[in-house]
């Protein structure tokens, strides 16, 4: 059964209706795909109950948005035709789909590793031929071999909506333990025994290093260097979201506007 609401929880039921309404999907179409009672999604949407964490994760899997988003805080309209127009973007511009394969038989480009096939990659990622089967990134790359791209899982690196978000793909170039010094206050993607984490590197040690995230309000995280597999340098992010303004820029944008308002008198 439906969990009860509380005030305090979650912003699930309206995103649920904001989500159903950009896509035009009904009350009852909503409840089937995710095999429930149609007056269960109509009790999410007024606050009168919220789903079970299974179907939270379903809901999150099939949209592509992270389960903390879904929860904290309520999605605008430009976040939730981004998180479909990436993956189709990503599809046509980097064939994703159709790995192209030089005259060796070799798949060319680089692999690339969703938030689904993430707990795959940390059992098998010294297996060869399951990183020969992975998913192919084309990019202007030289040496492809030392870069792998990854999709961006969670909303730890964003903050007032600046930074990396849910679904961006990452494209990180590997670096050995003994090197990650060099990446200090840099963006890394780190393959460990528990999960694949991107953050920035605040600090290392002999034992470990210690991981923070651009929003404050995500406590700082430490892995042992004897857990972790592999360390990657993130070099370049592409994304579908559509930045809003900093302060900076807004206050640039206001001067400007003001300066061609006194041209005009």
């Amino acid at each position: 059964m439906a969990q009860k609401s509380s005030k305090k929880f979650s912003y699930i039921g309206e995103n649920i209706k904001k989500i159903r309404q950009a896509k035009r999907i009904s009350q009852a179409d909503f409840a089937a795909i995710f095999n429930l009672a149609r007056p269960s999604v109509g009790a999410y949407e007024e606050g009168r109950s919220e789903p079970k964490i299974e179907t939270l994760i379903q809901i999150a899997k099939y949209f592509r948005i992270s389960i903390d988003v879904l929860l904290t805080r309520e999605l605008t309209v430009n976040e939730i035709y981004s998180f479909d127009l990436l993956k189709e973007k990503l599809n046509k511009a980097h064939k994703i789909d159709n790995v192209a394969i030089d005259s060796q038989g070799k798949a060319q480009g680089i692999p690339y590793i969703e938030v689904s096939n993430y707990l795959n990659y940390i059992v098998n990622h010294s297996n060869a031929d399951f990183q020969s089967d992975l998913p192919r990134i084309q990019v202007p790359i030289n040496k492809s071999s030392s870069y792998c791209a990854f999709e961006m899982n969670g909303s730890e690196m964003e903050y007032h909506q600046q930074g990396l978000h849910h679904g961006d793909i990452l494209i990180g170039q590997s670096i050995h333990l003994d090197k990650t010094r060099s990446a200090l206050k840099k963006i890394i993607t780190v393959v460990h025994q528990e999960n694949i984490t991107t953050r920035r590197l605040d600090a290392v040690s002999k034992n470990e290093i210690v991981l923070t995230s651009d929003d404050p309000n995500y406590p700082k995280m430490s892995i042992e260097t004897k857990n972790i597999f592999q360390i990657w340098k993130i070099q370049s992010v592409v994304s579908s979201y559509l930045n809003p303004p900093t302060l900076m820029q807004e206050r640039m944008l206001r001067i400007e506007k003001e300066i061609e308002l006194l041209k005009e008198r």
